[in-house]
């Protein structure tokens, strides 16, 4: 009897069971190896998880009028919201379990929000079909596990709850339920971020409600208060955003930095590849699997209506509506590199002078994760009243491609997959007893070398310091004050005044004197020679050692020490004093620091 119970529970709930057990390895994976996990470095660690760090570390998260030691001293305006939900958890936890905390309420958040909007979609279909439930399941949890950009992950897969809301605000009849939707829809935005997802959203909500009124011929005023609360939650929970946006009017490096200027065939070119691929931020995994269940998909259902001549059931069918605004998504990201296009951009909203519209594609994750649910949900649907029962073939179709998406989205190594490489790296280490080339998130910002660096050399907080062999993050997750680092706002002076720190160094360094004046947002000290000095590599094996600064401008700035990875050969031409060099086991940096005289 307790077998058969528990051959039942199992079932009719093995697509649960798989999705806990997946959730259950990954959290032991990160829970067994903690600080010695393999975290995406580049635009992650050496980014954001430092500015929160800062943010702790000099108890800013709530002040305001307030400058921060990084960049000479930077508004904390400029810095992550208060209020949104990933940043929070900076604010109560250590900042590894704030990473973890976050990577798995991704998960949660992106798998519940994805059910919850198909349940909701194909209310009865998920009762009646026994099949329906494990499909939804499965794609949705595939969906949570995206390797997209970690600090707005969660903001990439709630967007199906912001559907919902909007969904059910369209239906709803009675007072008290439409008030209940709307403090959700005002609360959402504390689950996104404006600059990458908000004003997309609203912009897609806009149309909806355009399409809405004029197909019923009526005002719709409740979907308009919707788009009205969805923007004041935005302003309200991101209101240092705006406010430095709108109300301060210091000239910031976004005016100068310097888009692709391409050609109409290669802006298309463009969008075609972030069609069949994805960009650096929001690669989904897509590209893999999920292009071909969709290129099939879309020609089967199309030759059916084709072939029965219901033509005008093409652009019904939300298969091929979804398809078509991904389609929209990139063609508008291949645009936005089109000069033409970006100035008609400007000339018809001038206020928008210099935003990345092809952000748009940002909203693409969730909807190639849509259309592989559709396409996938009609491999079970009744064919018709007759005939009641899904074939076997059928459903072990859909089986298979639900389990084998999940397989793809949780193994393949796409840039942010941290469960992938920190399995790969550990056991690399495992069985070739040798350490691999890249750095764990530990050894990244080795916090017991600089603790002793900073005793040993009396670093104050008005002592300011540049990095020079490793990202400038590392000595502002330690608590270093400094002159570089890593920010997509600042005063454009400020990039001028290092334009000239630089000079000498780019004379020698044409792509990386590009890669900064047209851009801006990583300020460092940049080698002579072309060479990566701030690779986050176990060994940094660098061709040129020495060091190519206008001296001047940087002591202007109040240099007291350079803090290198680098021991460099011609310190002797600039009024330098070595301090000491610096080693711990637990890392594997050896540290020359320097002192300005």
């Amino acid at each position: 009897m307790e077998t058969n119970s528990f051959k039942g529970f199992v079932t009719r709930h093995w697509y649960k069971l798989i999705v806990a057990a997946a959730i259950l390895m990954e959290l032991v994976v990160f829970l067994f190896y903690g600080e010695e996990s393999y975290i995406q470095i580049h635009d992650n660690l050496d980014l954001f998880i430092p500015h929160f760090r800062m943010m702790e570390l000099n108890d800013a998260w709530f002040k305001h009028g307030v400058t921060l030691p990084m960049l000479h001293g930077i508004n904390r305006d400029l810095l992550g919201s208060e209020f949104l939900l990933y940043n929070v958890l900076y604010e109560i936890f250590e900042p590894f379990t704030a990473y973890i905390t976050g990577y798995f309420l991704k998960l949660i958040i992106g798998t519940g929000s994805f059910i919850l909007l198909f349940r909701d979609v194909y209310r009865e279909e998920y009762k009646d079909n026994r099949m329906a439930a494990p499909i939804i399941w499965l794609v949705g949890f595939s969906y949570s596990l995206i390797p997209v950009f970690p600090t707005y992950g969660i903001a990439f897969t709630s967007i199906p709850l912001i559907v919902l809301l909007i969904r059910r605000l369209y239906f709803a009849t009675d007072k008290k339920t439409i008030a209940l939707l709307l403090t959700g829809i005002f609360l959402y935005p504390i689950l996104s971020y404006f600059s990458y997802f908000g004003f997309f959203i609203l912009c897609l909500y806009a149309l909806f409600i355009l399409f809405i009124m004029i197909r019923d011929r009526k005002l719709h005023l409740r979907m308009i208060l919707g788009a009205a609360t969805l923007s004041v939650g935005y302003i309200v929970f991101e209101y240092r955003l705006f406010a430095s946006m709108l109300l301060d009017d210091t000239v910031t490096i976004r005016s100068t930095m310097e888009r692709a200027d391409l050609s109409l065939s290669e802006a298309l070119l463009s969008g075609l590849r972030e069609l069949t691929g994805a960009s650096f931020h929001n690669q989904d995994s897509h590209g893999i699997l999920i292009i071909f269940i969709a290129a099939i998909g879309l020609i089967v259902i199309n030759a059916h209506y084709i072939k029965s001549r219901q033509i005008g059931l093409v652009l019904k069918d939300p298969v091929n509506l979804n398809a078509l605004l991904i389609i929209f998504n990139c063609l508008i990201f291949g645009l936005c590199s089109y000069v033409p296009f970006r100035g008609l951009l400007e000339f018809l909203l001038p206020p928008l002078k210099g935003f990345d519209f092809s952000r748009f594609a940002f909203l693409n994750p969730f909807l190639w994760y849509t259309l592989t649910a559709l396409i996938i949900l009609r491999l079970i649907k009744v064919p018709d009243p007759e005939n009641t029962i899904v074939s076997t073939g059928r459903k072990m179709g859909a089986t298979a491609l639900s389990l084998a998406l999940l397989m793809v989205v949780m193994l393949w190594p796409q840039v942010y997959n941290d469960f992938y490489y920190t399995v790969y790296n550990q056991a690399y280490i495992a069985i070739k007893e040798k350490d691999t080339s890249t750095l764990n998130y530990r050894e990244f910002y080795s916090e017991p070398l600089f603790d002793r660096l900073k005793q040993d050399v009396g670093i104050g907080e008005d002592d300011w310091c540049v990095a020079y062999g490793l990202h400038p993050g590392v000595l502002i997750y330690n608590g270093i004050p400094t002159l570089d680092g890593y920010l997509g706002m600042y005063p454009q002076e400020y990039k001028d005044i290092w334009c000239e720190i630089e000079e000498p160094a780019f004379a020698g360094s044409p792509s990386l004197k590009e890669y900064y004046t047209t851009w801006g947002a990583r300020v460092c000290i940049y080698s002579g020679s072309d060479e990566n000095t701030y690779a986050p590599l176990r060994k940094l094996e660098l061709n040129d050692k020495s060091l190519k600064v206008n001296y001047e401008p940087l002591k202007a700035l109040g240099l007291k020490y350079i803090i290198s990875r680098v021991e460099f050969d011609n310190s002797y031409e600039y009024p330098l004093s070595p301090v000491g060099e610096y080693t711990d086991e637990s890392s594997p940096y050896t540290i020359y620091v320097y002192e300005a005289k």
